[in-house]
C-alpha cells in the first residue's frame, strides 16, 4: 500500500488570540509531535517496535497500541486528535475517522469521507467563553461570601468557646447549690418522714378502732335480727332461716350446718354469740343504715399524706357528724382532735419540706438546662465545618426542594428527609454520616446513611453532591440506584479563587 504522507497546518488559538502554525502526521497532537519525525525510523510509544516512517498512516496497524495510525481507522485501538483551533482540543476513537459523522468541530476527522462538515469551533468557542465568563462571574462573587463567612465562622467560633467557658464555671456554681438543696431538702424531709409515720400510724389505729365498733353494732344488729322471739337467745332454728349461710351451697342450710356454726350449741346467748359471729358475717345479710355505708366508703380509703395534700380527700358528712359527736373535734385539724392531731409544727414540717423539695428541684432543673446547653456547644464544636469552618453557617439550617411528587428536605449535618407533596408521613433517607469527597477534597461530597429501610432492601442513604454557587439551595435530587438517592447543593462555601479561563490548544476532551 503506498504510503500517504499528508502534512496538516494546525492553526491554533491560543490566549492571546495569535495563530500558531504546526507540521506534522495527521491526528497527532502538539505534545506528541517530537516522536514523528519525517525520513526518520518511528519507534511505537510504547516501545514495542520501530518502523521505517513511511509506514505511519499507511492506513496498517503495525504497533500494539495504535500509535503508527494516528490518522487513520486501521488500529481498533488508536485515537485520533481534532485541532479544533477556538475551541478546545479533544481525542476520539479512530474508529471513528471517516465514518460520515463530524466529529471534530474543525472537520479533520471526515477528511476523506465526502461528508459535508462544517467548521462550528469558532462558534463552539464563543459560547464556552461566555458560559465561563459567567460561572467565573459567579465563582468571585461566590467566594467573597465564603471569605464573609469564614470570618463570621471564625467570630462565632470564639463566642461559643468562651461561652462554654463562662458556663463551665456558672455549672460548678450551680453543682455546689443543688448539693447544699439536696442536704436542705433531706434535713426538711426528715421531720416530715417522722410526723407522715406517725400521724399515719395513727390513723390506721383510728381506721381499725372504729371498724371494730362497727363490726361491734353489726354483730349486735344482726343478734336482735336472728332472735325472732325476742328470748334473748339465738337458736339453731332461727339461724337456719338465713340460707346464704350455707356452707355446701346446695340451697339449704341443715340442721347440722347451723349448729356447726354455733359451735355445737342449740342455742346461744349476746355474749356467747360473739365466737359465732366471725363465721358467718363475711355471708350475713342484713341492711346497712345510708350513714353506716358512708362511714364504710371513708374507713377503707386511704388519706394521702403527701406535703400540703394529707387531707385532701375529705370524709363525708356522715363521718364528719361521727366524729365530732365521738371526739368532740371542731376542726379536722386540731391539737383537741384525737383522730387528726395535726398541731402547727407538723403543718410548719410539712410547708418547709416542701419548700425544700421546689427549691431543689428548681435548681436541678436549671443544672440539667445548663448541661444540655453545653453538651450541644460542643457537639457543634467538634463537627468538620471545613478546612476554614466556611461550612458552619449550614449547622441547624434546613434546605427544601419541591418536585412533582414530594418535598425534599435537607438538614447539613443532621439528616435529608423525602415526604409526599400532597400529605402523608416522612421518610428519612439518611442521617450525617461523613465527608466523602476525593483525596483532594473531601468536601466535595457529604454522606448520609442508615436512613429508613426500603422493602427487602437496604437502608436509604443520601450523597449531596456541593457545587459552588452564589445561594445556598437545593437545587435537583435523583435515585440513581434503589434506595440511594443523590442530591446536588450549591453553596459559597465550596467556591474557590477563580484561575484564569482563556481556552488554550493543550485544553483538550478525550471522547
Amino acid at each position: 500500500m503506498t504510503c500517504v504522507h499528508l502534512l496538516l497546518t494546525l492553526v491554533f488559538a491560543v490566549s492571546l488570540g495569535t495563530p500558531v502554525e504546526i507540521q506534522g502526521p495527521r491526528g497527532v497532537p502538539l505534545t506528541k509531535k517530537q516522536f514523528y519525525v519525517e525520513n526518520k525510523p518511528f519507534t511505537c510509544l510504547d516501545g514495542s517496535r520501530t518502523i521505517p516512517f513511511d509506514r505511519v498512516n499507511d492506513d496498517y496497524c503495525d504497533c500494539k497500541d495504535g500509535s503508527d495510525e494516528p490518522g487513520t481507522a486501521a488500529c481498533p485501538n488508536g485515537s485520533f486528535h481534532c485541532t479544533n483551533a477556538g475551541y478546545r482540543t479533544m481525542f476520539i476513537p479512530s474508529s471513528r475517522i471517516n465514518d460520515g459523522i463530524c466529529d471534530c468541530c474543525d472537520t479533520t476527522d471526515e477528511y476523506n469521507s465526502g461528508a459535508k462538515c462544517e467548521n462550528t469551533c469558532k462558534e463552539l468557542g464563543r459560547k464556552e467563553r461566555e458560559v465561563l465568563q459567567k460561572m467565573t462571574e459567579i465563582t468571585k462573587e461566590g467566594f467573597l461570601l465564603k471569605q464573609h463567612l469564614i470570618e463570621e465562622a471564625k467570630k462565632g467560633h470564639q463566642e461559643k468557646q468562651i461561652k462554654v467557658t463562662d458556663m463551665q464555671e456558672n455549672k460548678k456554681q450551680l453543682d455546689e447549690k443543688v448539693e447544699v438543696l439536696r442536704t436542705v431538702k433531706e434535713t426538711a424531709e426528715q421531720p416530715e418522714k417522722e410526723a407522715k409515720e406517725r400521724h399515719l400510724k395513727a390513723w390506721e389505729e383510728q381506721k381499725a378502732a372504729i371498724r371494730l365498733e362497727k363490726d361491734k353494732a353489726k354483730m349486735a344488729e344482726a343478734f336482735l335480727e336472728l332472735d325472732d322471739n325476742a328470748d334473748g337467745f339465738v337458736s339453731v332454728s332461727e339461724l337456719q332461716s338465713h340460707a346464704e349461710l350455707d356452707a355446701d351451697a346446695d340451697g339449704t342450710l341443715t340442721e347440722t350446718e347451723a349448729q356447726g356454726l354455733m359451735g355445737g350449741a342449740e342455742q346461744v346467748d349476746m355474749s356467747t354469740f360473739e365466737s359465732v359471729w366471725p363465721n358467718i358475717k363475711d355471708k350475713y345479710h342484713s341492711e346497712v343504715s345510708r350513714e353506716e355505708a358512708d362511714m364504710s366508703c371513708l374507713v377503707s380509703s386511704e388519706v394521702p399524706f403527701g406535703p400540703h395534700r394529707w387531707l385532701v380527700q375529705l370524709p363525708s358528712e356522715a363521718f364528719y357528724r361521727y366524729v365530732t359527736e365521738k371526739y368532740s373535734c371542731t376542726s379536722y385539724v386540731s391539737s383537741s382532735c384525737s383522730l387528726f392531731p395535726y398541731a402547727n409544727p407538723t403543718v410548719l414540717w410539712f410547708t418547709a419540706a416542701q419548700k425544700a423539695r421546689d427549691d431543689f428541684e428548681e435548681a436541678e432543673k436549671a443544672l440539667r438546662e445548663m448541661d444540655d446547653q453545653i453538651r450541644n456547644i460542643e457537639k457543634e464544636l467538634s463537627f468538620d465545618f471545613g478546612p476554614d469552618a466556611e461550612f458552619t453557617y449550614l449547622y441547624s439550617q434546613c434546605y427544601e426542594l419541591t418536585t412533582g411528587e414530594y418535598i425534599y428536605r435537607l438538614c447539613p449535618f443532621n439528616r435529608v428527609s423525602q415526604k409526599p407533596k400532597y400529605g402523608g408521613s416522612e421518610t428519612n433517607l439518611g442521617t450525617w454520616g461523613s465527608w466523602s469527597g476525593p483525596e483532594n477534597n473531601k468536601y466535595l461530597l457529604m454522606k448520609y446513611e442508615h436512613g429508613t429501610g426500603c422493602w427487602q432492601g437496604p437502608n436509604r442513604s443520601t450523597t449531596v453532591k456541593l457545587t459552588c454557587g452564589k445561594e445556598t439551595v437545593v437545587t435537583s435530587t435523583s435515585e440513581p440506584s434503589r434506595c440511594e438517592y443523590l442530591m446536588e447543593f450549591t453553596t459559597p462555601a465550596v467556591c474557590q479563587e477563580p484561575a484564569n479561563t482563556d481556552l488554550s490548544p493543550h485544553d483538550h476532551v478525550e471522547l
